[in-house]
């Protein structure tokens, strides 16, 4: 039970990282009114830390309160899912290649390569929905997003890992 709920707590925490670091910077982008955010380095590390189901939930779920919060309402389920692959990916991304603690990084930035596939990918199908051929001009923003999450999640994955519940569930993840 102990384990579950610190689980369900971090789960938590992350959501709420992940709906902060969303929020926190915003640099708007032409074309299709969105912005470029230091969240998808969250979104990469909780996929990371907390595996495939919760990082999926923790990602999805914090992402997409940021937009809800943010007034971009149209974006809440896309973003729902995309974050949430994104984090499931970068789970199994970084359990196929860190192995007893090695690799670590090339886990966490396999994670940052496919959110620089899925986000720019997956934000282009829905927004040509509303947007037609327009909906291109969102690509190079989320690249430049996906790019400098990679960066950022390289960047804080030694601060998470040094934080001993995080490392213990690390540890259990690479053995």
């Amino acid at each position: 039970m102990k384990t579950h709920t610190k689980t369900l707590v971090l789960t938590a925490l992350f959501a709420a990282l992940c709906c902060v670091a969303t929020m926190s910077v915003r640099i708007p982008t032409p074309g299709t009114g969105g912005y470029i955010h230091p969240g998808d380095a969250i979104v990469i590390l909780s996929g990371v830390v907390l595996g495939p189901l919760y990082g999926f939930l923790a990602a999805g779920i914090g992402s997409c309160m940021s937009d809800l919060l943010g007034g971009y309402l149209t974006y809440v389920p896309i973003t729902l899912l995309i974050k949430g692959l994104v984090a499931m990916t970068s789970a199994f991304a970084y359990q196929k290649l860190s192995h007893a603690g090695k690799h670590s990084y090339a886990g966490v930035a396999a994670g940052g390569i496919l959110d620089m596939i899925l986000v720019p990918g997956g934000y282009f199908c829905f927004e040509y929905f509303l947007y037609g051929a327009g909906a291109a001009a969102s690509i190079p923003a989320n690249l430049i997003q996906g790019a400098s999450g990679l960066v950022l999640a390289l960047v804080l994955y030694p601060v998470f890992a040094a934080i001993p519940d995080v490392r213990r569930i690390l540890a259990a993840r690479q053995a």
